[in-house]
C-alpha cells in the first residue's frame, strides 16, 4: 500500500512539473510587435535582421542589427526596402 501510494504521488509530481514547464516555454515564444521604427530602434539600435547572412541594400550602417527570425517576422512591415533587415540604422 505504501509503495503504490509513493509511486502514485511521484507520478503526479512529475506530470505536474512537466505541464508547468510547457506553460512557461509557451510564454517565452511571444515576441513584441513595434508600432514604428523609432520604437524598435529604442530596443535594437541597428534594427532586426531575419538571418545573420543578410546584406543591407541601403549601404553602410552605423550599428550591427540584432538577428532574430521571430522578431523580424513580427515587425516585417517596418522593412521598407525588403532586404530582410527591419529598421536598420
Amino acid at each position: 500500500m505504501k509503495r503504490s501510494l509513493t509511486i502514485f504521488l511521484s507520478l503526479g509530481l512529475v506530470l505536474g512539473l512537466s505541464f508547468g514547464a510547457s506553460d512557461t516555454a509557451g510564454a517565452k515564444t511571444k515576441v513584441k510587435t513595434y508600432k514604428n521604427c523609432t520604437e524598435l530602434n529604442k530596443d535594437y539600435k541597428g534594427g532586426v535582421a531575419r538571418t545573420s547572412s543578410v546584406k543591407n541594400k541601403g549601404g553602410k550602417t552605423k550599428y550591427k542589427p540584432h538577428v532574430s527570425k521571430e522578431l523580424y517576422d513580427a515587425n516585417k512591415k517596418s522593412d521598407r526596402d525588403k532586404d530582410w533587415i527591419a529598421c536598420e540604422k
